[in-house]
């Protein structure tokens, strides 16, 4: 909705005053950035962050800190602005170093880069859908682990939204969810500017967006002056006090507002002002100070350290009172806040595949996945599941699945809905807030519609795990609009994305424990619809499974060459080592179910594994180029460069040839016989 012109009842002031200057002058001495965002959203950003955002500057990981997510990250010098100004660990120097190599303050918020930063935002959408699973996650831990009288999870999740996050689809997703759940701690801020990098955003954005977010079910506030401190803080109160809905706060702004002759336009929104502009800037606002220098008093009023530690003094006092009452429950909130597994976990972990072994069972990895869960689940109550609307397939529930509803937010299984995308970042949010190890789930053709925040994952290098099923042409009849090609090698390409690609249900359990206990980022963790025979192990066999590549059945005698596969493919290597065999050709299979771990091993392991001047074959159901970094060009790769068909799984490996006779046949080429 395009806004109209405002006039700032209150007139301008030191207060804001400080961030528009901070924000011009960053932007100006980095000449790139966005100045529009910061400078129209400066007296909502003060009111909400001096007189009701609940934080610690002192110590920004404090569990019961409210979250604030700027959504509309371009506008980034906001955030900065807001966090130096607060009393946080970013300092002037820190603001000078705007957009520049290794700063603390690249052009959109990092996660990890500044103390405050709560998420890694610019790609617009994905911060709201961000706030939407930090809400959720607060109100899950609550449900969890306060007791009557004792509150100790309590806080709000804030969101700063432009008009270019609520254009994003993935808003729609995100904030239809969150309508459904009833996620009363929400308070989403939207800077209705009317202005986008190619101009008034009335010719492409004519949405009656509180008429959307009403459809929604949110207690929406319309028309509330954003240049008005008393209308902010009216329309916060009003936000505060229905617990029942997510609220959306319309705010009518101008865009880069003090800037007398840019302000209200395109022009401010993405570009530096300009030398004159911002000197004409600094007389219209009655700044008189010089870049970068912010004065003692200003300083003070926004230094907020001292509430900030006494919020959490009185925090700590009262969970000090529920430690006394509750000493089991403080324990476990401890722990899974700090983000460490329970004890015991690895004996559950070697008991499953011990178990999973010795039953030998031949069943779609997807549901040796479930079984998985199955086993995990009861000692990880912070498992929280979910799927896009596909848990009878991806096999995600277990039995003690419990769902998360506005009437029983206590559950630990979403149902997310027919939102690929939406569930992911909802989940990084989750993972992000602490306290929940979210793992998702779809096809992993879908994979492509929740890519982005997939990436976003792996740069954030938050700890959640992706579950996709359905990973090949071996799904058969649903055709190539389902049949993933080139997903799996498009997401091992992915930095910081574990990928594990398992081939029974002994790797199954060990791809799903190695996800559990990576803490460094996230995993993708790709499984069969068909069933996979089981593979009887050694216990050396067993144990190497973890380093990502190993030697799952050794040649006869002296190795000619080597066979690589990962999942549904494995079973053709072992065929065809047994054929060769017959033939004299000793060969050695290697199974490499996570590229991405083999990688990381030492030299030695990697030798031993892959000898160096054997020849080589690798065989998967998707697209071969990444296996000639394993096999070299004078290797062969058996795979599928081309799109599937609509039919039986094993009529498509037979036409497409990838069976164990393509196999055999490539090896015997790569060894001139």
């Amino acid at each position: 909705m395009s806004a109209p012109s405002v006039t700032p009842k209150a007139g301008f002031n030191p207060i804001t005053g400080a961030i528009r200057a901070l924000a011009m002058d960053a932007v100006q001495k980095a000449n790139s950035g966005h100045p529009g965002a910061p400078m129209g959203m400066a007296e909502i950003a003060e009111v909400l962050w001096r007189h009701h955002l609940k934080h610690n500057p002192a110590n920004p990981g404090w569990a019961d800190r409210d979250r604030f997510v700027l959504s509309n990250g371009h506008g980034s010098m906001l955030l900065y602005a807001l966090l130096h100004l607060s009393g946080y660990d970013l300092s002037i120097d820190d603001l000078k170093s705007f957009r520049q190599l290794h700063s603390r303050t690249p052009g959109h918020p990092e996660h990890g880069y500044a103390p405050g930063v709560e998420t890694t935002t610019g790609p617009l959408g994905q911060g709201i859908a961000n706030a939407v699973g930090m809400a959720l996650a607060e109100r899950a831990l609550a449900a969890q682990f306060n007791r009557p009288g004792h509150a100790v999870v309590d806080h709000y999740t804030w969101c700063f939204v432009g008009d270019g996050c609520l254009m994003e689809g993935i808003s729609h997703e995100a904030c239809s969810l969150a309508g459904t759940q009833g996620l009363g701690k929400l308070i989403v801020f939207y800077d209705d500017n009317g202005i986008s990098i190619d101009g008034h955003v009335k010719g492409w954005f004519a949405d009656d967006t509180p008429k959307r977010f009403q459809a929604y079910g949110w207690q929406v506030i319309p028309d509330v002056d954003g240049h008005d401190s008393a209308a902010i803080d009216a329309a916060i109160r009003a936000a505060k006090a229905d617990t029942a809905r997510p609220t959306l706060i319309c705010c009518r702004t101008v865009i880069g507002l003090g800037s007398p002759n840019k302000a209200g336009g395109h022009d401010v929104h993405g570009a530096p002002l300009g030398a004159a502009e911002i000197e004409a800037a600094r007389k219209h606002i009655g700044w008189t100070h010089a870049p970068f220098e912010i004065p003692a008093d200003v300083y003070a009023a926004w230094d907020a350290r001292p509430a900030g530690s006494k919020a959490e003094e009185n925090w700590n006092t009262r969970f000090a009172a529920y430690r006394a009452e509750h000493p089991d429950l403080a324990d476990e909130f401890t722990r899974r806040m700090r983000g460490s597994l329970p004890d015991g976990f690895d004996r559950v972990v070697a008991d499953t595949v011990a178990r999973f072994d010795a039953k030998g069972e031949s069943i779609a990895s997807r549901k040796a996945s479930q079984n998985c869960i199955e086993s995990f689940a009861p000692a990880l109550p912070e498992l929280l599941g979910g799927s896009a609307d596909l848990a009878g397939s991806n096999l995600t529930l277990w039995s003690g699945s419990r769902g998360v509803s506005a009437s029983n937010p206590g559950g630990n299984y979403l149902y997310y809905g027919v939102r690929e995308f939406g569930m992911a970042a909802i989940a990084n949010g989750i993972a992000l807030h602490g306290g929940f190890l979210p793992y998702t789930a779809t096809f992993l053709m879908f994979s492509e519609y929740a890519r982005n925040a997939l990436r976003m994952a792996a740069l954030m290098k938050v700890r959640q795990i992706f579950v996709f099923t359905h990973d090949s042409i071996g799904l058969g009849e649903d055709g190539p609009t389902h049949q993933p090609v080139e997903q799996t090698a498009t997401l091992r390409l992915m930095p910081n994305m574990d990928v594990w690609r398992p081939c029974d249900t002994v790797e199954s359990a060990v791809a799903w424990a190695s996800a559990i206990k990576r803490s460094e980022g996230p995993t993708s963790l790709i499984f069969s619809r068909q069933n996979l025979p089981h593979v009887a192990r050694d216990e050396g066999t067993r144990s190497a499974i973890a380093r990502g590549g190993y030697v799952l059945s050794e040649a006869a005698g002296k190795v000619a060459a080597v066979l690589i596969a990962t999942g549904s493919e494995v079973s053709l290597a072992l065929a065809a080592q047994k054929a060769l065999e017959a033939e004299g050709i000793m060969v050695r299979v290697v199974s490499m179910p996570s590229t991405s771990v083999f990688d990381r091993q030492d030299g030695a392991w990697r030798d031993g594994v892959l000898p160096r001047g054997i020849p080589r074959v690798a065989v998967e159901a998707g697209v071969t180029d990444l296996w000639r970094k394993y096999v070299g060009l004078d290797g062969a790769v058996i795979g599928l460069d081309h799109f599937g068909e609509s039919a039986p799984a094993g009529e498509l490996y037979k036409a497409f040839g990838i069976t164990a006779d393509a196999v055999a046949q490539a090896v015997r080429q790569v060894l001139g016989k």
